[in-house]
């Protein structure tokens, strides 16, 4: 038992609580939520056994699809299926056409807030946020029904270069999706300390992001 605990006002700890956090990666190409069970770091796999998550949102009329179902349709309905749409996240209409031109999107934008683009998917308007978050609750779903309670908070990962923007947007979309975001941390940065550095042993590393959108 402890002899001394310090909280703040009103808040003090539940000793019996249970708390659960996880781990997201939100991919370009793949996403991924891992926790720490029995002291070891795992992925999490859905009912199918899957541990990682297409980063692809198919919109139809009466549903939305997440992940191996919605790429299995991304040729033959690439307009209502939205793949990568991290590289949309806190970026302009016109800086998104000029490094992807070829794009099936139909994308509305409103000219008071160039950074707010919009996606035309199955009659439905879409943005940026709001395909990621489809993607994160799906993460926070298999999360919640493998842990067996209701997650606490979420540490995601972000590109090191992502800037305020891109950074801003990804906390938007994992609060849309109904989670505490804890903290960002630069992907990099997560490889690190994945690799043991903060363990303190001393040396040269190098560390590679080989993502898909890098």
């Amino acid at each position: 038992m402890a002899l001394l605990q310090i909280a703040e006002p009103g808040q003090a700890a539940a000793p019996h609580q249970r708390k659960l956090a996880v781990g997201i990666d939100l991919g370009t190409t793949n996403s991924l939520v891992a926790s720490v069970r029995s002291g070891v770091s795992e992925t999490l796999a859905d009912d199918k056994g899957e541990h990682l998550l297409p980063s692809v949102v198919h919109y139809a009329k009466d549903e939305t699809v997440v992940g191996i179902a919605a790429e299995e349709v991304a040729a033959q309905d690439p307009k209502n299926t939205i793949v990568s749409v991290k590289r949309f996240l806190g970026r302009s209409l016109a800086d998104i056409q000029a490094t992807w031109p070829n794009l099936p999107y139909q994308f509305v934008t409103d000219e008071t807030q160039p950074n707010n683009i919009q996606l035309d998917v199955a009659g439905k308007i879409k943005t940026p946020v709001e395909v990621s978050s489809d993607i994160l609750q799906v993460l926070k779903q298999r999360a919640e029904a493998t842990l067996g309670d209701e997650l606490t908070g979420a540490v995601i990962t972000v590109p090191a270069y992502f800037d305020d923007a891109q950074r801003q947007s990804t906390k938007d979309a994992a609060q849309l999706a109904g989670l505490n975001v804890l903290r960002l941390l630069n992907e990099p940065t997560a490889a690190a300390i994945a690799y043991g550095l903060d363990s303190g042993q001393e040396g040269l590393v190098a560390v590679y992001d080989l993502g898909g959108g890098t």
